[in-house]
């Protein structure tokens, strides 16, 4: 990993800045929206969102660290959407039971009690890397969207823990059946970011007068260069014809690859480039396509899923401690399809989304939970069209199998070569329940539209 490409593009004044890193969640109480840069009428209308961070007590007579029922008694808090539980050692898994209820702020009712779905490890960067080595990196459940609330109360009970378990460095002692450190974490994910200062069409990158923040804004834009204008909020649908018209320009023409679909850039859905890392990270091609549910919950809006992009994103990024938002694209319950990991949608960008294989690899994460509940086609469908797309453009065919080598997991050991297929379930490379059996279902589908979309 170390020798890949890692560089901001295209956008000079952006490398020139220091941006800070994300803050520890340990250190993360709860506080105030971090203030905006500039002090201008406009950024002082914006809001950011931020997070609360709570940390857990024992919720019985037995008060010592790692007590096996902890929570959070019901309590009031600021203004929050979304919902997670992280711990100190990311190698640490939690056995128990995680429970939430909120308080809507619309109405001041309490909602019931909501599982938090507790084994998250498998979403993260490959063992040894920079990303998963930094120091920063958090033990976490999968967040969950409840809506906007002022109300929270949550328990963690601990579960027997079964001895093949208990002879693992990944499982808690006998004496502390929950992990050291937890804290809940409330996220408001804000109004999305407020406009970058960025040049107009005809106009050089300014670098005078600007802000980390904007020149972030714009580098993430500009590795989007030759798709959309500078500052774009989507990048446009183009026909099959087009798409290939447009890489044969490039000579960079392929025989199969579909048409390119209508994407919504990190601007669109109102990323705030301060919170992650500046550099952008690459792999060599992209071979593979796994394919995910965020475990967020199903309750959301179509209208609401830039806000829940921004709530996953600030999680990852500000509670987990990963470098950026962890998959390349997400898609909405009514088929949009959004930019995840800054760097560049038609680039083989380096994600944190499938441990073991994240390198020539991409992740889609279908906004959701899809354990029991069957996807929308809208959604299948738009898997299928990003996944023609973005395969075609490094020659890989949706039906067809390819190799990846494992950087290590539950299912295979790290340096072992695995045939997969090109687009695969997370549980294809590790083992667990993503992206949920409805979800997975529907990929055998998914492969085989994705194929005739590419014209085979």
């Amino acid at each position: 990993m170390r020798g890949f490409l890692a560089s901001s593009i295209g956008v000079t004044c952006a490398a020139a800045l220091a941006l800070p890193l994300a803050p520890p969640a340990a250190a993360a109480a709860p506080s105030a929206a971090p203030p905006t840069s500039g002090g201008t009428a406009q950024s002082e209308a914006y809001v950011p969102g931020g997070t609360q961070s709570l940390p857990l007590a024992p919720l019985t007579r037995d008060r010592a660290p790692g007590a096996a029922v902890q929570g959070v008694p019901r309590r009031d808090v600021r203004h929050f959407s979304l919902v997670g539980l992280v711990w100190d050692d990311p190698d640490t898994e939690l056995h128990g039971h995680v429970q939430v209820r909120t308080r809507a702020t619309a109405t001041g009712n309490w909602s019931g009690w909501q599982e938090l779905e507790a084994h998250n490890a498998d979403h993260a960067a490959d063992p040894g890397t920079p990303e998963s080595t930094s120091g920063r990196v958090r033990g976490a459940t999968a967040p969950l969207w409840v809506g906007e609330s002022d109300g929270v109360e949550v328990r963690v009970r601990a579960e027997n823990i079964p001895e093949a378990a208990r002879a693992t460095t990944a499982a808690p002692t006998a004496a502390s059946p929950l992990p050291t450190g937890m804290r809940l974490e409330l996220v408001n994910p804000g109004e999305g970011a407020p406009p970058a200062a960025a040049p107009g069409p005809d106009e050089a990158p300014r670098t005078t007068g600007m802000t980390a923040e904007s020149a972030e804004a714009v580098a993430a834009s500009a590795a989007n260069a030759g798709l959309a204008p500078l500052g774009a909020t989507e990048i446009p649908a183009l026909s099959r014809a087009q798409t290939q018209a447009e890489l044969a320009a490039q000579q960079q023409a392929k025989p199969y690859v579909g048409p390119r679909p209508k994407i919504t850039t990190r601007r669109g859905w109102g990323a705030n480039e301060k919170l992650r890392e500046k550099k952008f990270v690459y792999t060599k091609k992209v071979k593979a396509a796994f394919v995910h549910h965020s475990a967020t919950g199903n309750n959301y809006s179509c209208k609401q899923a830039p806000s829940v992009i921004r709530s996953i994103y600030r999680y990852h990024v500000n509670s987990m401690g990963w470098r950026d938002l962890g998959y390349n694209f997400l898609v909405d319950k009514c088929g949009k399809i959004y930019e995840g990991r800054a760097g560049g949608v038609s680039k083989a960008v380096l994600g944190a989304h499938t441990l073991g294989f994240n390198s020539n690899s991409m992740g889609i994460a279908v906004l959701g939970t899809y354990s029991s509940k069957k996807p929308s086609s809208a959604a299948v469908k738009a898997v299928a069209r990003l996944t023609a797309w973005k395969v075609g453009l490094y020659g890989m065919n949706p039906r067809g199998k390819t190799y990846l080598k494992s950087g290590g997991g539950n299912l295979y050991r790290k340096g072992k070569n695995v045939r997969l297929n090109v687009i695969s379930g997370h549980r294809d490379g590790f083992a667990t329940s993503c992206p949920g059996k409805k979800l997975y279902g529907k990929l055998g589908t998914t492969r085989s539209t994705a194929a005739k979309y590419q014209g085979r």
